[in-house]
C-alpha cells in the first residue's frame, strides 16, 4: 500500500499513524520500516501471486501524521508512564530518517491532528526546534501543516500560525473531524440537533464559512489552505455508479480551488488524476496565495451557523452501520475501512457514533410522531451486526466486541470525548509495556 501510494502521480502521500490507522504496536512499528524503506528508495514487496511492487523514478512527497496529544503508546514506558504517542510517532520517523531526507533533496514533513488550543500548536513548535537542534539540523528544517479540525481550532487558526512560525507548511481543512468537533461541542444543547451525515455537505454555510476562513487566514499570511479529503472509492463492477461518484469528487474539487485553496486530498489512489486535473485547470500557478479575492470576510457567528435538516430511520441505520463495521475492523487492527463506497476512518466513524449519541439523548425526531430512541437504536445496531456476521462468514470476537462498544456508548449518560481511547487497550497487542 505504501508503495502503492508513493507511486499514485500525487505529489504528495501522507503515511497516516492516526485515523487511518489501528495503534497496534506490530501495525505501528512496521509502518515505520516502511517508511525507513521508503525514504532510502528501497522498499519492495513480493506478492503471493507473484507481482513484484518497487518504486517508481517520482515517486510523491513524503509527509507523515502522528497522532494526537489525547492518545498513548502504552508500549514504551518513560518513568513507568506510557509516552504521548504523538511524540513516538515523531520521535521515531525523525530520528530515523531527517537527516537522510535533507541529503536527498526533501526534509521531514508532518501534519499534525486534533489541535484544539494554539498552546498545543506551540508545545509541536517546541517538539520541532528541539528536534532540529539534537540532530543539528537549521532551524525551520521541520515543516508542520496543522489541520483544523475542531471547532475551537477554527477560532485559533492566526494564533496556530504563529505558534508554529517558522515551521509552518500552512493549515489544512480536516472536514470530517470538524464536524466530530462540532457535534462534540454542542452535545448538551438540545436544540442543537446535526441531520443526518448526507446532508453536511461543505456548501452548508457553517462549513463554507470554516473553508473561507481558512483560506483568507492562510493567504493573508503567506501560508498555504489545503482542502479536504474526497472519501470515495472507485466502484469496479459498476460504471454508472463509479461515473457518479467521480463526478462528486470532481465537484467538490471544483468547489475548493473557486474557494481559493492551494491544494486537496483524496482517500484513494484511483481518484489522483481526477483531483489533479481540476486543480491543474483552475489554479494557474503552484498555489494561489497572491490571486486577489472578493470574499466576504467571516464574522464569528458564521462559524457556528449550525445546519438544521431532517434526521430519519435511514440515517440513523447508516450511522449505526458505519461505526460497527469500522470499529469490527479497528479491534483487527484495521484503521482504514471501505464502507458502501466511501473510505471511513476514525474520524467518520465518530461522526456516526457521535450522532447516534445526540439523536438518542436528546429524542430526535424521525418524522411528525417517531423518535430516535434506544429501543430504536438497539433494533438497528442488532441487524447490522447480524448482516455484517452473515458477511464475514465466521465473525470472531472482534464483531461482538465492536457491538458492545458500541451499544454501551451510544447509550450511556456522557458522550465519550474519542471511541479509540476507550477502545485501545481492547487492541490485541496493546498490553504489553516497554522500558
Amino acid at each position: 500500500m505504501v508503495i502503492n501510494a508513493l507511486n499514485s502521480g500525487a505529489r504528495v502521500y501522507m503515511a497516516d499513524f492516526e485515523d487511518a490507522h489501528a495503534p497496534t504496536w506490530s501495525g505501528t512499528v512496521a509502518g515505520q520500516a516502511n517508511l525507513f524503506d521508503a525514504v532510502r528508495r528501497r522498499i519492495e514487496y513480493l506478492a503471493p501471486d507473484g507481482r513484484e511492487y518497487r518504486l517508481g523514478e517520482s515517486p510523491a512527497t513524503l509527509m507523515v501524521r502522528p497522532r494526537g496529544w489525547h492518545l498513548e503508546e502504552r508500549h514504551v514506558l518513560i518513568d513507568g508512564r506510557p509516552i504521548a504517542a504523538a511524540l513516538f510517532d515523531f520521535g521515531l520517523y525523525f530520528f530515523h530518517n531527517a537527516r537522510e531526507l535533507v541529503a536527498r533533496g526533501t526534509g521531514p514533513y508532518f501534519y499534525v491532528p486534533k489541535l484544539e488550543h494554539y498552546l498545543e500548536a506551540r508545545l509541536w513548535s517546541d517538539v520541532a526546534r528541539t528536534s532540529e537542534e539534537t540532530l543539528g539540523l537549521r532551524p525551520g528544517t521541520v515543516r508542520i501543516t496543522a489541520l483544523i479540525e475542531t471547532l475551537p481550532a477554527a477560532f485559533q487558526m492566526d494564533e496556530i500560525l504563529y505558534e508554529l512560525r517558522e515551521n509552518s507548511a500552512g493549515l489544512n481543512c480536516g472536514r470530517w473531524d470538524y464536524l466530530f468537533s462540532c457535534i462534540k461541542q454542542y452535545q448538551d444543547e438540545p436544540k442543537v440537533v446535526f441531520p443526518d451525515r448526507s446532508a453536511l455537505g461543505m456548501t452548508i454555510p457553517f462549513l463554507a464559512a470554516y473553508s473561507r476562513h481558512l483560506v483568507a487566514t492562510c493567504h493573508r499570511r503567506g501560508a498555504h489552505a489545503m482542502g479536504g479529503m474526497a472519501a470515495q472509492i472507485p466502484i469496479r463492477d459498476d460504471p454508472g455508479a463509479n461515473e457518479r461518484a467521480l463526478a462528486l469528487v470532481r465537484l467538490d474539487k471544483e468547489r475548493e480551488v473557486r474557494a481559493g485553496h492551494d491544494g486537496t486530498w483524496v482517500a484513494h489512489p484511483g481518484l489522483v488524476s481526477v483531483a489533479r486535473e481540476v486543480f491543474d485547470a483552475g489554479m494557474k500557478g503552484p498555489n494561489q496565495v497572491g490571486v486577489p479575492r472578493n470574499d466576504p470576510p467571516v464574522a464569528p457567528g458564521d462559524l457556528v451557523q449550525l445546519p438544521e435538516g431532517p434526521v430519519t430511520e435511514d440515517g440513523v441505520r447508516r450511522d449505526a452501520r458505519v461505526a460497527v463495521r469500522y470499529l469490527e475492523s479497528w479491534l483487527r487492527g484495521i484503521g482504514c475501512v471501505p464502507i458502501d463506497h466511501l473510505m471511513e476512518d476514525a474520524a467518520t466513524a465518530e461522526i456516526a457514533r457521535t450522532q447516534l449519541w445526540q439523536w438518542v439523548h436528546h429524542r430526535a425526531s424521525i418524522g411528525p410522531k417517531a423518535k430516535v430512541t434506544a429501543t430504536l437504536v438497539r433494533r438497528l445496531l442488532t441487524e447490522e451486526v447480524a448482516t455484517l456476521g452473515r458477511e464475514l462468514g465466521s465473525p470472531g470476537p472482534s464483531l461482538d466486541a465492536a457491538a458492545k462498544l458500541l451499544r454501551e456508548s451510544v447509550l450511556a449518560p456522557g458522550l465519550e470525548e474519542y471511541i479509540t481511547v476507550v477502545a485501545y487497550p481492547l487492541l490485541p497487542d496493546a498490553a504489553v509495556g516497554q522500558e
